[in-house]
């Protein structure tokens, strides 16, 4: 899909120190700008914490009255009128009743949550919102399906490359089984709902109770279709909440409909099963069968595999094809006496990767300026052309011209001499931060012939190339995948990959369909530079054949 440059809208909100401003929508798109969340809640726990002073404060106050009052009150009323025989008793009782009592009262009704309230008050509008709950969850979810993992290892926070450690509790597990339920995604409602029971039957404190739990997960289990194991759980429940009304008519119901399919089953004929030899296969046939099962597999499962390292069709005689060596362009004068590492990473497409090619300063800067511009990304519906967002792209993004910084120029200028192609006519340089679960899921970068008016607004044709920098690694997930050549890169800080999306006739390339695959556990930055025809002409000339 293809996407336009824009303006990001500045929103800004005031905190009781002073801190960059933060958008107020789609937080869980950019685990850069959350970041700057945790610095909001640690502000508000720092105002929390000065309104719970204030109330300390003012309850010992109110204490040291009442204790003073009490010694008083328990000798003065021993001899009341020989106490009051003192003429300073006397007046100091009318003062108290008069004046002090009065003062008291408005001490113990003074209001110390003005500070904190307006603090929370103003900081709110900015909080995420409920669409940022739910794209975080489903994000789990993804995350869960992509790499196969179970709600256990989840919810226990055992996931691979993970420096800090978090529990889910049996509330976080209901919620995410709710959110499923209103999607109408019973399959994770059932596993949700399921790992929330286990961690009650566990001893597990919670507001979450069985009953409502088991209503759930019940339920979510009759919708696909298991009316036994829908029963069992249904009675649990009952036994629970004997009175539960709709539990009592569901039993009832799921009786009826399993006895139904017990009478309809043995009317039916058992059909005979023929037993299928099986077939001894030499090593070499079955590696041969599972590439040909790899490749005639849906787009998705190929996707979801690579990027758990499954599928990936690299043999050893490919291998052999692919070299490592110093780069110096050509003979490029720049590179000449300080040639650049390059290796390889696949031959068809041909991809090859760049090592140590963005120094840190360079990232943190190109960062720096990114940060303050991300948006949410957004693709153009192919159909109307109208540039949208997607729950297959999750990540935000913003456009850095070479006026911006010398910085900039210097690494476009870096592009050209390695590449070879005119940046002028390129696109300005991208850089995306993703969210939880950030991906982009399968897609061209190049325009196809059912897409004619792709890239008319820019007038410098199709992108005849890509340039992708990695800014930062990551823990685990987060691969650049490539389904239909069985291709999967991993992200490596300060290292580029470049390939061509067009062959030299100009025809697409549609072995170059790539995708990015949801981060597990980290934070993914990159930053790419998509290269067009324009420009080209003496630099890259045409191919006479197709594919040439």
């Amino acid at each position: 899909m293809h996407f336009i440059r824009r303006l990001l809208p500045c929103w800004f909100f005031l905190l009781l120190s002073c801190r960059p401003s933060l958008s107020a929508h789609d937080f869980f798109t950019s685990i850069g700008q959350m970041t700057d969340l945790l610095f909001t809640e640690k502000d508000l726990v720092t105002s929390l914490k000065d309104y719970i002073q204030a109330e300390e404060d003012k309850l010992e106050r109110v204490k040291k009255w009442a204790d003073k009052l009490e010694s008083l009150t328990a000798t003065a009323t021993q001899d009341p009128e020989g106490f009051l025989g003192h003429p300073v008793n006397a007046f100091k009782l009318m003062k108290r009743l008069n004046t002090e009592w009065g003062d008291l009262e408005s001490l113990v009704l003074s209001d110390t949550t003005d500070g904190f309230i307006s603090n929370l008050t103003i900081q709110r509008r900015y909080f995420p919102t409920d669409d940022d709950q739910t794209g975080a969850a489903k994000a789990l979810l993804r995350l869960q399906d992509t790499y196969n993992l179970d709600a256990n290892t989840i919810s226990t926070g055992n996931l691979p490359g993970v420096k800090h450690k978090t529990l889910m509790t049996a509330e976080d597990c209901y919620e995410l089984g709710k959110i499923a339920y209103t999607d109408v995604d019973y399959y994770h409602t059932e596993l949700w709902m399921a790992q929330a029971l286990r961690q009650l039957d566990d001893g597990e404190e919670s507001t979450v109770d069985k009953v409502t739990v088991l209503d759930y997960l019940s339920y979510a289990i009759y919708q696909q279709g298991e009316l036994e194991r829908a029963l069992r759980y249904t009675k649990m429940l009952l036994a629970l909440d004997p009175e539960h009304q709709r539990a009592k008519g569901n039993v009832k119901y799921f009786e009826f409909q399993l006895e139904k399919q017990k009478k309809d089953t043995a009317t039916e004929k058992e059909p005979e099963k023929k037993e299928t030899p099986v077939k001894k296969t030499t090593k070499e046939k079955k590696q041969k069968k599972d590439r040909n099962t790899f490749t005639l597999m849906p787009e998705r499962k190929k996707y979801e595999m690579l990027c758990r390292g499954e599928g990936i069709k690299m043999t050893p005689r490919k291998e052999s094809r692919l070299f490592c060596r110093y780069y110096d362009s050509n003979r490029n004068p720049f590179y000449l006496l300080g040639p650049v590492k390059q290796q390889d990473e696949w031959d068809s497409p041909y991809i090859v990767r760049f090592l140590n090619i963005i120094s840190d300063k360079e990232i943190e800067k190109v960062k720096e300026l990114a940060k303050p511009r991300l948006r949410r990304a957004t693709i153009s519906n192919p159909t109307t052309g109208v540039l949208e967002t997607a729950a297959y792209r999750i990540s935000k993004s913003a456009w850095l011209t070479a006026y911006e910084d010398p910085m900039i120029e210097r690494i476009n200028q870096r592009i050209e001499d390695l590449t070879g192609l005119e940046m002028d006519t390129a696109e300005e340089l991208q850089v995306a931060n993703y969210g939880v679960g950030g991906q982009y899921e399968p897609h061209f970068d190049f325009g196809r012939k059912d897409e004619p008016d792709a890239f008319k607004e820019l007038g410098t044709g199709n992108r005849i190339a890509t340039w992708l920098f990695y800014m930062s690694d990551v823990a685990a997930g987060g691969a650049t995948v490539f389904p239909d050549v069985g291709a999967s890169i991993r992200p490596q800080k300060g290292s580029a990959v470049f390939w061509y999306n067009l062959f030299p006739s100009g025809e697409g390339d549609y072995s170059t369909r790539h995708a990015a695959c949801p981060v597990l556990v980290g934070n993914k930055w990159v930053s790419n530079k998509w290269i067009h025809e324009r420009g080209q002409e003496w630099r890259r000339p045409c191919g006479l054949n197709e594919t040439d």
